[in-house]
């Protein structure tokens, strides 16, 4: 049975973690933007809730106990996935003696870094609109499932930290194309097939994307297929398809998955429902009607802010050009990445808990281009809260 911390090493190792984190925090925040106390105030929420997480799993279980203990088993070998985690974990724990409470915290670091750079993201695209704007973006930011999940031990602080690397890589690709390439390594340690989505949404940007050369598309477009073609295989061997597989093998797979996981109180049934259907139920349930106890009432009430947000970006994103959604910030990879990931992720996820954790694999992104065509950009000269710089628009 793991413990938060059985000895005053452990207890000690698990302060100087935090100790640690608090100073990346400080030290990080300057390169997504964000001001030292902002940093330190989102570290503080964030850790609060790897707290929170860590308790929650001791008492009523979880994956993270799973990571932890099989640390002891001193069999492991490393692999993508879930062993990928496990040997992580066992590096902490038996490399540098971390208890579970010293584990929870460094994980809880990755995901604080994926707040980082989705918090600057929001920033950087909201600070000429509206005060109310802003406030909305932080409210976001601020929510309890973005925290509570990627807080804890486990895949989805890593996958997290891959998502918000990527939204803010995309906001200037010239510049963070490197940064984009570790948010890809990162999310194929833990999930390979949304690194091979990321990779085909790349792929796909830079050959639709209007304003490259056409030698540069085909070049970069190359790589990113090239990246792809190794990263999909991969990707359908852990899910269990097998890289060969063709179109019967993935719609006998899909039919399978709708009826996995349907055990346990967040279990729906999916196979009867149209795709629309199965889009709102991934990213949109449990509804305030289905609240059974605290923690589906907390979704619930953030589920019922993210409807709200895709309203009004959704007839925002009618009332605006093509080009405006299409062109700036590389907004075709993240239309094409967030929107294969939620499809596919909605068709064979068959259960609300599992889609409260891993829909903020892309839901960062979709937050990003609804928030951004929302309301009136400024058109005075005004200072970006996050750089101290004075800038003039048209």
């Amino acid at each position: 049975m793991a413990e938060l911390s059985s000895t005053p090493f452990q207890v000690f190792s698990a302060f100087l973690v935090f100790v640690g984190g608090s100073i990346i925090a400080l030290t990080v925040g300057k390169y997504f933007n964000v001001s030292s106390s902002r940093s330190l105030l989102l570290y503080f929420w964030h850790t609060a809730f790897s707290l929170v997480y860590a308790a929650y799993v001791l008492n009523f279980g979880g994956d993270a106990t799973m990571y932890f203990l099989s640390g002891f088993s001193g069999d492991l070998q490393f692999s993508l996935g879930t062993q990928g985690v496990r040997f992580v974990v066992f590096i902490l724990s038996q490399g540098l003696g971390l208890s579970f409470l010293g584990c929870s915290l460094f994980f809880q670091v990755f995901g604080f870094l994926g707040l980082l750079a989705f918090d600057g993201s929001l920033r950087e695209v909201t600070w000429r609109k509206s005060r109310g704007i802003r406030m909305l973006a932080t409210f976001i930011i601020l929510l309890p499932s973005v925290s509570f999940w990627s807080s804890g031990l486990g895949k989805d602080s890593l996958s997290f930290l891959a998502a918000g690397l990527a939204l803010w890589s995309a906001i200037n690709m010239r510049k963070r194309w490197s940064l984009l390439v570790v948010s890809m390594l990162i999310m194929l340690l833990v999930r390979p097939h949304m690194a091979g989505m990321l990779g085909l949404g790349l792929a796909g940007s830079f050959f639709l994307q209007r304003g490259i050369p056409i030698t540069q598309r085909i070049f970069l477009g190359g790589i990113a297929i090239a990246a792809s073609a190794a990263m999909v295989p991969m990707g359908l061997n852990y899910a269990g398809v097998g890289e060969d597989a063709g179109a019967v093998e993935l719609i006998e797979y899909i039919e399978g998955r709708q009826s996995h996981n349907l055990t346990g109180g967040g279990a729906v049934d999916i196979a009867g429902m149209s795709p629309p259907v199965q889009l709102f139920t991934y990213l949109f349930r449990p509804t305030l009607i289905e609240v059974r106890d605290f923690f589906s009432l907390a979704a619930a009430l953030d589920n019922l802010i993210l409807l709200g947000l895709f309203v009004w970006g959704g007839l925002s994103l009618i009332r605006k050009p093509l080009p405006y959604h299409l062109m700036r910030h590389n907004r075709m990879f993240l239309w094409i990445y967030s929107s294969a990931a939620w499809t596919i992720l909605a068709m064979t996820t068959a259960n609300l808990g599992i889609a409260l954790r891993q829909k903020w694999m892309f839901a960062p992104m979709l937050i990003f281009l609804l928030i951004s065509v929302v309301g009136k950009d400024g058109t005075l000269s005004e200072s970006n809260p996050g750089d101290g710089k004075v800038r003039r628009f048209r």
